[in-house]
């Protein structure tokens, strides 16, 4: 252990952090190219990209960079996303994960990130270091000619038209259209110029290779993008000669429903594609009650997806909305001793306050189970049937379900 050297790589030590990375996740060890090595420089802060050395190779890998995260009403709170996790199977259980983990969160904290965030791949590792699954991420499977949808539709019959384009036109209409989107949608995280560009194929190298999807921009009567989809399709051909392809979307976002419609109704309408998957969805996504039949939209499958780290009780609580008017006493644990405290919360639909107290607890919950509460997903009632909430006055959780439960799911469309 103490021969491991745990810290900020420098800017010449990115090729072997990419390939221990590529190690950890299991990709093929071939030399890493210069091609990625440029394309992994840009826009580079060695400050927050971590390794382990074992002399000169790197064992375990980890990553943060800035993200702003929608709270619930839609303002923007800054966090602090981790990606690029991994330790080599040769180091397992040495610590090293959660030295990198506590030396970022610290300076994130430091810094002013209101909560930290990740994908998790594996469910058992990041509740021990404050995180909390906070959104559900939900698949579909429609069988087209199940849906019930008129085969022979022919776009929207209101003035507003479904247009096919290319990545030049995603990367101009796309941002603006998914700054709409965050504003109106709790759980949804800000996407920079890189990620248009990685999905946009201008970010091709050996390792990465590029097919290109189809994409389709939804402008409404009065000519405004509203909805955009990109989707890559397969083929099939059943016993008799007859097309039976699958059309995989890989992203849908719109900001009015009438957008959401069309675009679901355009996938399901185009000649030879007889299932459609939908990707990652809402759990309370409109797409099945835009079918005439709904079963036509079979799950084939439902995760925890975005996970939640709160590092600053008071700002976070106070960013976002209430759908109810109460007063609640949080007693929150946090072995890291980044958010830990006692708070009272007065809340209502015209804003909250939120403030450490010597006031007694009327609930008591660990800051990974805060996380998921806080962009309202989860059921502070079921937590505590589940002992993973105390409450210390009788009816605390059914409080704390009326000021945190939200009348729409969060969702974050990505994964980073």
């Amino acid at each position: 252990m103490s021969d491991l050297d745990v810290r900020a790589i420098t800017e010449d030590e990115l090729r072997e952090w990419i390939r221990a990375a590529n190690a950890g996740f299991l990709r093929p060890l071939a030399k890493v190219s210069d091609e990625v090595v440029a394309l992994r420089r840009e826009g580079l802060d060695v400050r927050r990209r971590q390794a382990a050395f074992d002399g000169d190779r790197a064992v375990a890998t980890f990553r943060s960079f800035p993200q702003q995260l929608t709270a619930v009403g839609g303002a923007p709170v800054p966090a602090n996303a981790i990606s690029g996790v991994t330790v080599s199977p040769t180091h397992r259980r040495r610590g090293l994960l959660s030295r990198m983990m506590s030396a970022d969160l610290t300076a994130a904290k430091e810094r002013g990130d209101v909560v930290a965030t990740l994908i998790a791949a594996e469910h058992p590792i990041y509740g021990r270091y404050g995180f909390g699954p906070a959104t559900t991420a939900t698949e579909w499977t429609i069988d087209v000619p199940r849906a019930g949808l008129d085969p022979r539709w022919a776009g929207p019959d209101d003035g507003a038209r479904i247009d096919l384009v290319d990545g030049d036109d995603v990367r101009k209409e796309g941002p603006p259209l998914h700054e709409r989107l965050r504003a109106q949608r709790h759980g949804v995280i800000s996407r920079d110029e890189g990620w248009w560009r990685e999905n946009t194929g201008q970010c091709v190298t050996p390792e990465n290779p590029w097919t290109e999807p189809f994409h389709a921009l939804y402008r409404s009567p009065s000519g405004e993008v509203e909805g955009l989809v990109t989707y890559a399709t397969e083929e099939s051909w059943s016993d008799s000669n007859q097309p039976r392809h699958t059309a995989t979307v890989q992203g849908l976002i719109a900001t009015t429903p009438a957008a959401e419609r069309a675009l679901w109704h355009y996938v399901c309408s185009i000649d030879w594609v007889s299932v459609v998957k939908t990707g990652n969805r809402a759990p309370d996504d409109l797409l099945p009650l835009f079918l005439p039949d709904p079963r036509a939209a079979g799950l084939s499958r439902q995760t925890d997806w975005l996970w939640v780290r709160i590092l600053d009780v008071v700002r976070a609580l106070e960013a976002r909305t209430y759908e109810a008017s109460a007063s609640l006493v949080l007693e929150i644990g946090d072995r890291a001793g980044l958010a830990g405290g006692r708070y009272r919360l007065d809340a209502s639909p015209g804003g909250a306050v939120c403030a450490p107290t010597a006031d007694p607890a009327e609930l008591s919950l660990g800051v990974g189970e805060l996380g998921t509460l806080w962009l309202g997903d989860e059921s502070a009632v079921r937590l505590a049937a589940a002992g993973r909430v105390t409450e210390e006055r009788s009816g605390a959780a059914a409080v704390a379900d009326a000021l945190f439960r939200t009348s729409r799911r969060p969702w974050c469309p990505d994964i980073f």
